[in-house]
C-alpha cells in the first residue's frame, strides 16, 4: 500500500470494516507515515447536494496535481448491512483517475452520519498518500455531530428550501462549520438564506479567532466550486499559522482514544453479562419490574467491578 497499489490499500480498509484483529498490528506500523494529508469532511442536510459538490471539488484540487481519497458514507442496509454506492455514482466520472481513490462505507453501527472506522481509514488513506482526503457524511440531523472528530475543515451543506431560516439554524449542526455553503443558488429563497446565516455568524457570541464565511454555490454547473476551494485553502492556512491544526489534530486523537476504550468496554462488557450465568436472575427482575433498572446497575458495578460511589469528572 506504501508504494502506491490501490487493491491493497481496498483490502486493508475492508479489514478495517472487519474488525480483523491483524489490523491492528499494520495500524501501528502505518502510524508514522500519518500526518500529511488534510482532511475535508463535508456534511449537511439530505438533498443539499453534497455529493456533487465533492464532485466538483475533487475535479479542481486535481488540476491543481493533487491526489485525492474520498470516503462516501452511505446509510447501512437493513438487509445486506452493505452500502447502497449512491454517492459513488455521482462520481463515476473519478473513477479511471488514478490520483482519485473513492470508497463507499456504510454507517453500519456507527452515529452521527460516520462509521465507527472513520478515524482509522482516513489515517489509511493519509499514509497511502493522498494529499487531501474528503469525507462525505450521510445526511444529518442537528445533533449528529460526529464529523467534527474526523477531519480538519468541515463545510456544512444547505439548500434554500431546507425549511424556515430560524428553525435551520438552531443549536447543533449550524455551530459546528468552519465554511457554510449554500448549494442549489439559483433556487428561490437562497440569497434570503445566505444573508441570514452571515448574519447568524456575525452575532455569534463565542470567542472565535476564525469566522466562517458563507458560500453560494451551484455544485451542477460548477459555479462556485473555485470560491469554495479558495476558502478551504484560507482556513487551511489560519489553521497552520498558529499550530491551531497541530491542536485541533491533536484534540481529535485524545477524543479516538478515549471513546476507544468506551466502546472496548462496552462490547466486553455485554459479553461478559451474556457469559456469566449470575446476570440471568437480575435481568429478569429488572425486566418484570420487580428492581430499579437505574439503581440495580449500580449495585452491580460496585459488587463486580468495584467501583463504589460517584466516579470523579475528568478534566483537560
Amino acid at each position: 500500500m506504501l508504494n502506491g497499489d490501490q487493491r491493497t490499500l481496498s483490502r486493508l480498509i475492508s479489514l478495517l470494516e472487519k474488525r480483523d484483529p491483524k489490523v491492528n498490528q499494520v495500524m501501528e506500523a502505518l502510524f508514522s507515515h500519518t500526518g500529511k494529508a488534510y482532511c475535508i469532511g463535508v456534511t449537511g442536510l439530505s438533498g443539499s447536494g453534497k455529493s456533487t459538490l465533492v464532485d466538483r471539488l475533487t475535479e479542481v484540487m486535481r488540476r491543481e496535481g493533487l491526489s485525492i481519497g474520498i470516503i462516501a458514507i452511505d446509510p447501512t442496509s437493513p438487509y445486506s448491512n452493505g452500502a447502497f454506492l449512491g454517492d459513488r455514482i455521482r462520481m463515476q466520472r473519478h473513477s479511471l483517475d488514478s490520483g482519485v481513490f473513492i470508497r463507499s462505507m456504510a454507517t453500519r453501527d456507527g452515529y452521527g452520519g460516520l462509521p465507527r472506522t472513520i478515524n482509522e481509514t482516513v489515517r489509511v488513506l493519509d499514509a497511502s498518500g493522498k494529499d487531501v482526503i474528503i469525507v462525505e457524511t450521510v445526511g444529518v440531523g442537528q445533533t449528529e455531530l460526529r464529523i467534527m472528530g474526523a477531519v480538519d475543515t468541515v463545510i456544512v451543506t444547505l439548500v434554500p428550501e431546507s425549511g424556515d431560516v430560524i428553525q435551520t439554524l438552531k443549536a447543533g449542526l449550524m455551530e459546528i462549520g468552519d465554511i457554510y455553503v449554500v448549494n442549489k443558488a439559483d433556487r428561490q429563497g437562497a440569497r434570503k438564506m445566505t444573508t441570514a446565516i452571515t448574519s447568524m455568524l456575525k452575532m455569534d457570541s463565542s470567542e472565535r479567532d476564525w469566522t466562517p464565511p458563507v458560500v453560494a454555490t451551484q455544485a451542477r454547473i460548477g459555479k462556485g466550486i473555485d470560491a469554495l476551494h479558495e476558502r478551504i485553502m484560507q482556513h487551511r492556512s489560519f489553521l497552520e499559522s498558529d499550530s491551531g491544526l497541530q491542536r485541533r489534530r491533536g484534540e481529535r486523537r485524545i477524543k479516538e482514544f478515549l471513546d476507544t476504550i468506551e466502546e472496548e468496554l462496552n462490547l466486553r462488557i455485554k459479553q461478559f453479562i451474556k457469559d456469566d450465568g449470575r446476570w440471568s436472575s437480575i435481568l429478569d427482575d429488572v425486566e418484570k419490574g420487580v428492581r430499579e433498572p437505574h439503581v440495580a446497575a449500580l449495585k452491580v458495578v460496585e459488587e463486580e467491578f468495584s467501583l463504589a460511589g460517584p466516579l470523579t469528572p475528568l478534566t483537560r
